[in-house]
């Protein structure tokens, strides 16, 4: 018996030769039970059908091997020449039958005339059915050359469940790639220009002011010693905004770069909570804004990076403060969630406009079209975080309703 592995690894000439070996011992035993022939009619049948399929066998394999229909022009001629191979081989042995066993010429002319009848309307059927055939594989070619001529939201219409339709399914699958990372790709591109555009704006305004600083101090322009310690107050301010930014540009390239080294330790999240919070306190007092904590039961030990979550939060709370007017709150809750420890920082502030939430974490995105650096940084903090959150295995989202609430949720896996 012939097993499904045993069949597919024989080539295309050997399922031929076995098929037709197959067609020979099925019509025996086909002619046996309808007609009950002696033996020796039996024998000479035999010999016969495997005369024919031999020669058949022959043909077929010549055809093949020898590449006989590969100069067609198209594939609907092919297939119409494989029609006319088989209804010749078909007419040749149905008519040499009928030669042998029919005495009356006239009953053999009329078969000769069936017979050649039958072929013209089977190679006619043959040619109708492969254009169609034809037709479909010219649809993906044509929709090749409209992806190499980058139109890459081209799709193929899928027909039937044939080697065809799998195909239109797999290249309707590649185009749909192509399309996501050209559509990537853009984006990679627009990142970069803003990069250029964005930084130079950071970089170029707190060396300004850092310049401009310097050389009134150095030409002597300024003497008042209350004068000179708010310019020095000036340039140290500056000088650590470049250096805060110059800290998230480093940090950005490790996470892109996957590199982001991680010093993993079972700590206690509530007391970074707690202490991130009284880093706060005064800033909150400042902008008459409320900040408060809760940490449930069980959320401790958790294994993290204590610097990294701490960096998390920070952005994350400095974010709400900026964005939640005098009167406001802010809060900070973490509890247990399964196998991870979920972590919400919550405001009723400005909230964040539907349109802006898809994109809330990409780099350099700033809700303040003008960029100011006293109400926002250079837009790395919020993907900062979500590259710090990710490295350690979980995940971040955010909630808003504009002029209600935002909440931030992060979840940070226990192991």
């Amino acid at each position: 018996m012939i097993t499904r592995s045993t069949s597919s690894r024989l080539t295309p000439a050997g399922r031929f030769v076995l098929g037709l070996a197959a067609v020979v011992a099925v019509s025996l035993g086909v002619f046996y039970l309808a007609m009950q022939p002696p033996m020796t009619d039996l024998g000479l049948m035999a010999v016969f059908l495997a005369i024919t399929a031999v020669i058949s066998a022959l043909a077929g394999y010549a055809a093949y091997r020898l590449g006989w229909l590969h100069p067609s022009p198209a594939i609907r001629w092919t297939m119409t020449g494989i029609y006319a191979l088989s209804s010749a081989l078909t007419f040749m042995n149905v008519w040499v039958t009928a030669r042998l066993m029919f005495v009356n010429e006239h009953d053999l002319l009329l078969a000769t005339v069936l017979l050649l009848f039958a072929s013209g309307i089977a190679i006619a059927l043959g040619y109708f059915l492969s254009t169609t055939l034809a037709e479909r594989i010219r649809q993906v070619e044509r929709s090749a050359e409209a992806i190499t001529a980058g139109q890459l939201e081209v799709r193929i219409p899928v027909q039937g469940r044939d080697e065809i339709a799998a195909l239109a399914r797999t290249f309707n699958q590649m185009a749909g790639q192509l399309q996501r990372a050209a559509e990537q790709q853009r984006q990679v591109e627009r990142l970069r220009q803003d990069l250029i555009a964005w930084v130079s704006h950071d970089l170029q305004t707190p060396l300004a002011s850092i310049r401009a600083v310097v050389e009134a101090l150095a030409d002597g322009m300024v003497e008042d010693p209350d004068t000179v310690q708010r310019y020095l107050r000036t340039a140290q301010k500056d000088i650590a905004a470049l250096s805060l930014l110059i800290d998230d540009l480093f940090q950005m390239a490790q996470l892109d770069a996957g590199g982001l080294p991680l010093d993993l330790e079972d700590s206690s999240l509530s007391d970074l909570i707690s202490d991130t919070l009284e880093s706060f306190s005064e800033v909150a007092a400042r902008r008459q804004v409320e900040i408060r904590g809760e940490v449930a039961p069980g959320v401790d030990p958790l294994r993290m990076d204590v610097r990294l979550i701490g960096r998390v939060l920070n952005n994350l709370i400095d974010n709400a403060l900026r964005h939640t007017p005098p009167g406001g709150r802010v809060e900070v809750k973490a509890a247990p969630a399964g196998d991870h420890v979920q972590v919400e920082v919550w405001d009723n502030g400005e909230g964040i406009p539907p349109q802006d939430l898809p994109v809330i974490f990409e780099r350099f995105y700033r809700g303040e079209k003008s960029r100011n650096r006293l109400s926002g940084g250079a837009g790395l903090g919020l993907a900062i975080a979500r590259g710090i959150v990710m490295a350690h295995g979980g995940s971040i989202h955010v909630e808003s309703q504009p002029g209600q609430f935002t909440r931030f949720i992060v979840q940070l896996p226990r192991q």
